[in-house]
């Protein structure tokens, strides 16, 4: 049988049946320190396909940059087909910041495609299509809700990508939801260049939990198992079908206050259900906060602090019944499966 060809990157070749890790140059800082996007690059020594895994292209969104870490110490890659290219840390300069973006102040998820002379989110978005995006042939992009927020994990994928749908079933995250591209994002643009991504959204800005990094983790090497590029064995199984959502909407503060939350991420709820109280810091006028619709929270505010009008409580319209089912049998499935890294501190 003849040898795959290597694998060219950023004028990099890997040959097939090893991996390495490769710098990028993206920028010099003002004091002369070099900027690169590194990326890891398992090549495997059957042909297949390409998918590449992305995290932090918000700076402070620090989960996927775990769920890399942990993908990458997998065992499941030894015979594996096809290539993963692995960029933990996209956005450099907001990671080293902690923050949501780069110096500019530009949010990097609304600059694509970029251009080669454009700005620095400009630029660096650029390189990410040409040298990442226009070699994949499908891409998982990790993200988190901003700081003081926390979303429970779940897959979000393109209105018209029945193809990647299926992808997002096998991830086995508890909800898909079908969202709307917006200009200027790495999915809308990326679509256009004929490769389709599947979003993970899952946790806190600055924060690790245990929960959204295994989903993570499990939800890859899945999807790379239903591409056809590792077997089966030592890939922990999906127990039920994600629940499906066209439709989200947010619980907005009545007023200006202090937040007592009554409802989190996970649990369901009908309409007129009391999320929550805000209250005056003296405690003479408080005003609930009512769920509009039924549905299962996937998302809520952590600041008890709160501004009237905040987005507070971000609710999927869903099956309820089957959505109770799905939690427990993902916590159950959670509570039962052996930590991916054995030194982890939780």
């Amino acid at each position: 049988m003849a040898r795959r060809s290597p694998f060219d990157i950023g004028g990099f070749h890997i040959p097939a049946g090893t991996r390495r890790t490769i710098d990028l140059p993206v920028s010099v800082l003002s004091d002369h320190t070099p900027v690169n996007m590194s990326a890891h690059v398992i090549h495997g020594q059957e042909d297949g396909p390409t998918l590449f895994v992305s995290a932090a292209i918000h700076g402070d969104e620090v989960i996927g940059v775990e769920i890399a870490r942990r993908l990458l110490r997998s065992r499941q890659f030894s015979h594996m087909k096809g290539t993963l290219i692995v960029v933990p840390i996209v956005n450099t300069f907001g990671f080293l910041n902690h923050s949501r973006y780069l110096p500019d102040r530009r949010d990097l998820n609304r600059c694509f495609p970029g251009s080669e002379g454009g700005s620095l989110a400009s630029r660096l978005a650029h390189l990410f299509m040409t040298e990442i995006v226009a070699r994949s042939d499908l891409g998982i992009d990790l993200h988190s809700a901003a700081i003081h927020r926390t979303n429970m994990p779940q897959i979000r994928v393109s209105p018209k990508g029945e193809q990647t749908l299926g992808y997002a079933d096998a991830f086995g995250a508890p909800v898909v939801i079908r969202s709307g591209l917006r200009d200027g994002s790495l999915r809308k643009e990326a679509q256009k260049a004929g490769v389709d991504i599947l979003l993970y959204e899952a946790g806190e800005g600055l924060r690790f939990d245990e929960q959204s990094a295994r989903v993570g983790v499990a939800g890859i090497l899945r999807v790379m198992h239903a591409l056809g590029m590792i077997t089966d064995e030592g890939v922990p199984l999906a127990e039920g079908k994600p629940l499906r959502a066209n439709d989200t909407a947010w619980e907005r503060a009545p007023a200006g206050g202090l937040l007592r939350a009554f409802k989190t991420i996970g649990e369901t709820v009908v309409a007129g259900d009391v999320l929550g109280i805000v209250s005056d810091p003296f405690g003479e006028e408080e005003m609930e906060l009512t769920a509009s619709q039924s549905g299962l929270i996937i998302g809520r505010a952590n600041m008890p602090i709160v501004n009237e009008g905040d987005a507070l409580f971000h609710i999927a319209t869903v099956n309820i019944t089957r959505a109770e089912e799905q939690i427990e049998t993902l916590n159950a499935q959670l509570d039962g499966a052996a930590l991916f890294d054995e030194d982890e501190i939780i």
